[in-house]
């Protein structure tokens, strides 16, 4: 008799579950159309790449799927990749938008950006541009080139130290330390209102001096500069250069004011300040603050900082002035600039750290610019006389002298603190921008990227794409720029369009298709990355990156 062998129950349960289920699965897979796209953005208010009058209400952001309720985010940027707001977006009821309340903004470019999660969990992201007003053109080292105010092209501007700018560069020092010593000695003899006759005596000497000095540096410095910006132009141009551009009228009431300067020093305390606050507003008004927004603050912290450094050089002068004729009369006189010297080291520091955060897109800057790094080192100079300071404090508090060699260390480095700062109050704190030239050969593809004139706001960008004959003309090409210093935002896609290209670009046994677009796709400073796509007509996609950066 044959025995029968029975299945195990379980092994027959588990069978058929897994049967059952590779079934579904094979019936899924055949079944088109099943599976549920990724969510894209159909539209935006405000629309991509749109110039509005005023400050829209609010970002609103509309996807043709449902989205996660609790995993969507918008931010808007502003020129500086800061954000304008923390307010956080609301979900609509279908999940299908989202809404962020906007505070009053004003003119600029700016840059919406959204992380987004649709309903099937794969994560969208984006950004785009849109405009308020009419803004200001993007600052570099070329919003400093004087040529430009007398329509002169040709000319390189002052924008980084170089061996051919040495005289310049050494008639500005000796400007710069003239204007703090005659502004100096004019602020402490309206400061000291008890002084012996031998501190009489030393302010009017060495006020005379510093003004001699003003006068002939202010000469000097204007006719250097003048003959820097008319270089092979004819002597006729002088007259247009002081008389219709704001430069050469500030040149002009600079040499005025150093010739008043004479005359305010016999007058009263109100006199010299008006000549005070005319002479400082002049040198102000001529420097970078002036491009600066907010202007009107940009300016007022240059002002308090040459107001501060004149009472700090100026009072450290006439110490050591006094110190070779009389040195209890300079103890005396140092008890008091101590105090000063201190609190006007402290409105150095502030109103420099003023001036940089509106200068400087980013603190970054300050280490790969001649002009960060020139700060830095002033920065260290200060941070040694705070100390040397100090100790000068304390010992004129308890009623002893200053030692020569504590006063020749803070003159020296009073000395160094007004080279660097007159040699990075000539230069641009940011740097000039180059546009991008790329080029890249191949088999399977030419490209050729330019972007005109690369800095934040509008631009020029063009992608010239050469595909072999047998491949024939692309089918789509796709420019998409990524923001490096901020990669947690979406890329921004260039709306490019075909046009024709003039330029003799010709490659034997190639095709060229060339695409332009022109608009504020750079919304903000910093490093880059384009990314060129290119797919041909058989879906085959090319890609190319290429990182640039911008000031």
């Amino acid at each position: 008799m044959t025995e029968t062998r029975r299945l195990n129950p379980i092994f027959l349960k588990y069978f058929t579950f897994l049967a059952a289920f590779f079934m579904m699965v094979t019936v899924l897979i055949g079944i088109p159309g099943t599976a549920q796209a990724h969510a894209e953005l159909e539209r935006s208010i405000p629309e991509a790449n749109t110039r509005l009058d005023g400050t829209p209400e609010a970002v609103e952001l509309f996807f043709n799927e449902p989205i996660e309720p609790k995993a969507g985010t918008v931010e808007v940027l502003d020129a500086k990749s800061n954000s304008v707001t923390s307010n956080d977006p609301v979900v609509s009821q279908d999940r299908k938008s989202l809404k962020l309340q906007l505070p009053k903004l004003g003119e600029g470019v700016y840059t919406v950006s959204y992380q987004v999660i649709s309903a099937d969990g794969h994560p969208v992201s984006g950004s785009y541009v849109f405009v308020i007003g009419n803004p200001p053109e993007g600052i570099d080292a070329s919003t400093f080139d004087p040529h430009k105010a007398m329509g002169h092209e040709g000319h390189s501007s002052t924008t980084q130290l170089s061996t051919e700018q040495f005289v310049l560069y050494a008639v500005r020092i000796a400007y710069y330390a003239s204007l703090l010593l005659a502004a100096g000695f004019m602020l402490w003899s309206v400061l000291t209102r008890s002084r012996s006759t031998l501190a009489e005596d030393t302010l009017k000497k060495w006020g005379q001096l510093g003004m001699r000095a003003l006068l002939v540096s202010s000469l000097l410095y204007v006719f250097i500069h003048s003959r820097e910006i008319l270089k092979d132009y004819p002597s006729s141009e002088y007259s247009r250069l002081f008389l219709s551009t704001s430069i050469g009228q500030i040149w002009v009431a600079l040499i005025l004011l150093a010739i008043a300067g004479f005359a305010a020093l016999r007058f009263n305390r109100a006199v010299k300040l008006v000549w005070l606050a005319a002479i400082l507003g002049v040198e102000s008004w001529s420097g970078h603050a002036v491009v600066f927004r907010p202007k009107l603050l940009s300016v007022l912290f240059d002002f308090i900082h040459l107001a501060a450094a004149a009472v700090w050089v100026g009072g450290l002068v006439l110490v050591l002035a006094l110190w070779f004729r009389d040195r209890k009369e300079a103890g005396r006189f140092a008890l008091g600039f101590s105090k000063a010297a201190l609190l006007s080291i402290a409105v150095l520091a502030l109103s420099g750290v003023g001036m940089t955060l509106l200068f400087l897109p980013s603190l970054n800057y300050l280490f790969y610019t001649s002009w960060g790094i020139l700060l830095m080192v002033k920065t260290g100079f200060v941070l040694l006389v705070l100390v040397t300071g100090g100790i000068l404090h304390m010992r004129t508090r308890r009623g002893d002298l200053p030692t020569t060699a504590l006063l020749r260390i803070d003159a020296g480095l009073m000395a160094a603190i007004v080279v660097a700062a007159a040699l990075f109050t000539y230069i641009s704190p940011v740097p000039a921008n180059e546009p991008v030239y790329y080029h890249k050969m191949g088999e399977d593809m030419h490209l050729t990227l330019k972007i005109t004139p690369n800095k934040p706001g509008v631009n020029e960008l063009s992608v010239k794409v050469w595909l072999p004959e047998n491949v024939g003309e692309p089918k789509s090409v796709l420019l998409r720029l990524h923001a490096l210093d901020r990669k947690e935002l979406g890329p921004i896609d260039i709306p490019i369009q075909p046009f024709e290209d003039k330029e003799l670009t010709s490659f034997d046994g190639y095709i060229k298709a060339a695409y332009s677009a022109e608009g504020p796709f750079i919304p903000f400073a910093g490093r880059w990355n384009a990314e060129v796509r290119v797919m041909d007509k058989e879906d085959n996609e090319l890609v190319r990156t290429y990182e640039f950066r911008n000031y």
